[in-house]
């Protein structure tokens, strides 16, 4: 009858979903294994490419941010791999001594600026003056290049340590900030502003200057530039006139 061809029809239906789930969950296995084993080449290509090239690995800004990349590719976390072949290659030595040196340099400047700074002038102190901490061996090896790249992922060492050390991008700059404190919405675009040097010089400005480009009030101005000076990230200059000019140290340049 056509109600039995119907359930026969259903029944069939219900067999062959459960023969084809099967076989999707064996051609899943496979293609995993597979996958598996294409990575395990990879790595293992990656980790003979890294013996032959350590030196420029280490010493190189540009070919390493390369390198990172197709570890990074590859799901390969070389700073966190401190056993076996990654150990042996020294990067996440290589980034223990960078943050260390970070470290070094922000903690040392954050009388000047409060612990808010650059990357791009740690890295001008690291290439100019160094630091006085180095590793047993760094005086056997060539001069260290950084990029700020490097900079910043030695930061996120630092930071997974719960040192408070931690990057905040702000307008057209990098920033490390090596204070717990944290800095809201407006101290960031108090920050930005200052780089804006279309109102007046970088690195500096003016209640007026917030005022007329974000629409704040006195009050607001005061009390976002009080709270940075009290962390000394600005420092208040009063000319003659009485005219009142707020500085920021951690985006002073060489020129300025």
């Amino acid at each position: 009858s056509t109600m039995a061809h119907r359930r026969r029809g259903v029944g069939v239906g219900r067999a062959g979903a459960a023969a084809y789930k099967k076989k999707a969950e064996e051609l899943n296995a496979v293609n995993l294994e597979s996958a598996m084993e294409t990575v395990q080449k990879l790595e293992t290509k990656l980790s003979d490419f890294a013996k032959v090239h350590k030196n420029e690995i280490q010493l190189d800004p540009a070919f390493r941010a390369k390198f990172l990349q197709m570890c990074a590719l590859l799901g390969v976390d070389i700073l966190s791999s401190e056993k076996g072949f990654w150990g042996k290659l020294g990067m996440g030595d290589f980034f223990y001594e960078l943050s260390v040196k970070v470290a070094e340099v922000c903690l040392a400047s954050r009388s000047r600026n409060g612990g808010i700074i650059r990357v791009g002038e740690v890295n001008e102190i690291l290439s100019q003056r160094g630091t006085r901490f180095k590793f047993a061996d760094s005086s056997k090896s060539k001069k260290t290049s950084y990029s700020d790249d490097d900079i910043i992922t030695a930061v996120k060492k630092l930071s997974a340590l719960g040192s408070g050390f931690r990057t905040v991008t702000v307008g057209r700059s990098v920033m490390i900030i090596s204070v717990p404190e944290e800095l809201d919405g407006d101290h960031m675009q108090i920050l930005n502003l200052a780089q804006d040097d279309s109102h007046g010089s970088y690195g500096v400005i003016t209640i007026r200057d917030i005022k007329a480009t974000l629409s704040w009030d006195e009050d607001r101005c005061e009390r976002a530039l009080q709270k940075l000076m009290g962390k000394g990230m600005v420092w208040l200059d009063i000319n003659n006139d009485g005219k009142k000019s707020y500085w920021f140290p951690s985006l002073w340049k060489k020129n300025t």
